[in-house]
């Protein structure tokens, strides 16, 4: 409690840290300024009904931040970025060239990574919102718009989703923590007085043991998404100054902390928003003229809309999401060289690449245990909502997942930049 208390009083006394969290609220208020802002012609009654009753609006404008919600300037959030990311990674895997751009090029190589990915976003961003117009327009929440209002929608749309990255981007370099998922955990966190009046409203006595067990598993989510992204595995490293022989002299011990989930909570967002995408195919193929489209959409819809077969393939991205991000953030054969250079070793590995081939051993042992255990999570509200039948827990368990997930990895920065100063 103690130690508590004193790294508290370093966040608020050091200028420097105090700084960065005021930037960070800062841009939170501007981005909850933007949301509310709303694109001209928008049936607000409507849109709000179609929210409730579609469970992949009700996702997307969980990943957007909240901004669907109002169908505001910034209602595609940060999801044009998060996918064009993804196809960026994932083209990392087939193209060596893209490849060697993001991991062996160094700072310039990741800067030119990067800025692929903003210029990827933008017709990402355009493509979706005229989408959604589309969609929104054949279910009435949205009149028949004119070329030009079609196209400067389109525009304002596309603008706010780059300006939203932009803001994600500054939390990155001049706040604290991912810009990305800061932005959704606000979305998520600007949601909870709307949701918890909407409960009390349609609350009656014969609900309470829905109540309890929503609480017993949200408490349960908390607990163990907290327990294994706090479990690591500690690799023992040795630092000798002199060798001579075989023996060596000033030794000095230390370890190397190997988490179970190198990634965060990147592949949870990640799998949810590749799983938008056949929502988002069927719900623009449904209302299609074509029969051949209709019958496609009415399909995938079908599909997604087994409980069995929706919960396996998200587990199944869950999973391989943690072992990718994983592999790219935590590259092992340039740790081992690092190891290597400093003069430290693992005792019993031989320095180089028998260390980077012990590492990546360690490291995809522990993955697997911190995937299958996120994966398991992850389904949990879906099999929920399937006993219950109520599809607020699916969306609620995302939410949950993303926040504990978001304040875990803000809480790690916020004692790494304490221990920092302090030393």
């Amino acid at each position: 409690m103690q130690n508590a208390l004193k790294k508290l009083k370093s966040i608020v006394t050091e200028r420097s840290i105090r700084n960065r969290l005021l930037f960070v609220l800062g841009m939170i208020v501007v981005f909850r300024l933007l949301a509310i802002i709303p694109v001209p012609g928008i049936d607000a009654g409507r849109l709000s009904q179609a929210l409730a009753s579609n469970q992949f609006l009700s996702l997307f404008n969980l990943l957007s931040g909240g901004g669907f919600a109002t169908f505001s300037i910034v209602m595609l959030g940060v999801g044009p970025f998060i996918t064009a990311s993804i196809i960026m990674q994932l083209l990392s895997m087939v193209i060596p060239s893209v490849k060697e751009m993001m991991q062996e090029s160094g700072e310039a190589g990741r800067r030119t990574f990067n800025q692929y990915t903003r210029l990827l976003a933008v017709p990402i961003a355009a493509l979706q919102a005229f989408s959604f117009i589309k969609y929104l327009q054949s279910q009435s929440v949205i009149s028949v718009l004119p070329l030009t209002s079609l196209f400067s929608n389109i525009l304002i749309i596309t603008a706010g989703s780059i300006l939203l990255m932009w803001i994600g981007e500054l939390i990155n370099e001049y706040g604290i923590g991912n810009g990305t998922s800061i932005i959704i955990m606000a979305g998520i966190i600007a949601r909870i007085p709307t949701d918890v009046s909407q409960f009390l409203q349609s609350y009656t006595p014969d609900q309470l043991p829905t109540f309890v067990l929503f609480a017993a598993i949200g408490l349960l989510l908390i607990a163990g998404v907290v327990y294994i992204y706090e479990a690591e595995r500690p690799i023992g490293i040795t630092y000798a100054r002199e060798a001579r022989g075989m023996r060596s002299f000033g030794v000095k011990e230390s370890y190397l902390p190997l988490r179970l989930t190198q990634a965060g909570v990147m592949p949870i967002i990640f799998a949810s928003s590749l799983l938008l995408f056949p929502q988002f195919l069927a719900s623009i193929f449904t209302v299609a003229h074509s029969t051949k489209l209709q019958a496609v959409g009415n399909a995938i819809s079908s599909f997604l809309q087994n409980t069995a077969l929706y919960a396996i393939v998200y587990f199944v991205l869950v999973v391989f999401f943690t072992y990718f991000y994983t592999a790219i953030t935590f590259d092992t054969t340039q740790i081992s060289e690092n190891l290597q250079k400093n003069g430290a070793f693992i005792s019993g590995v031989r320095p180089g690449e028998s260390t980077g081939k012990y590492l990546d051993s360690i490291v995809s042992r522990i993955t697997l245990v911190g995937s299958l255990f996120l994966g398991v999570i992850a389904v949990l509200p879906l099999i929920v909502r399937a006993s219950t039948g109520i599809t607020a827990f699916a969306i609620g368990g995302t939410s949950l997942l993303i926040t504990v997930s978001v304040v875990i990895d803000l809480i790690r920065r916020l004692e790494a930049q304490v221990a920092l100063h302090e030393y």
